[in-house]
């Protein structure tokens, strides 16, 4: 590792991290810079991307909040990143993941690469057939002051 570049991250994993993010597609961020507008200088945005976070001084920018309507008639906040920060997120994603993904339990089925909530709901039908007890536990409730 060089003193100006103490974080080794290859020029070619910011590539492939912007190749995800341009197959996701998605929204601009608060910056108002669309997938589109983003490619225009994408050779310049991309070494901009590796040259801050490989030298340490890579910051996120503000997100851009958007409120999805829920059914129930409350609203649900969305985070919408800038592309660059997508970019930096998943080469992020890409470096930890899997390192870190093997430590988590077998039944942990939230944002993990090849499980999904329907394969939470499989395991758990599976399980009703194997036990005759059910435990139903309100979280949301259960960190709360009581009531």
């Amino acid at each position: 590792m060089s003193d100006t570049k103490p974080y080794v991250i290859p020029k070619q994993l910011v590539w492939e991290a912007y190749q995800r993010v341009k197959a996701n597609q998605g929204a601009a961020g608060v910056d108002g810079e669309s997938l589109a507008m983003f490619e225009q200088d994408l050779k310049g945005h991309l070494y901009k991307v590796w040259n801050r976070m490989s030298s340490g001084s890579y910051f996120p920018p503000p997100v851009r909040l958007v409120e999805i309507p829920k059914d129930d008639g409350g609203i649900r906040p969305l985070g919408i990143p800038t592309v660059a920060d997508r970019v930096a997120q998943t080469v992020v994603t890409m470096i930890f993941e899997p390192s870190v993904d093997p430590h988590f339990h077998p039944d942990s089925y939230g944002y993990r690469p090849g499980k999904s909530a329907l394969d939470a709901v499989e395991t758990a039908r599976q399980r009703c057939w194997s036990a005759d007890w059910v435990i139903d536990l309100d979280i949301k409730g259960f960190f709360g002051a009581p009531g």
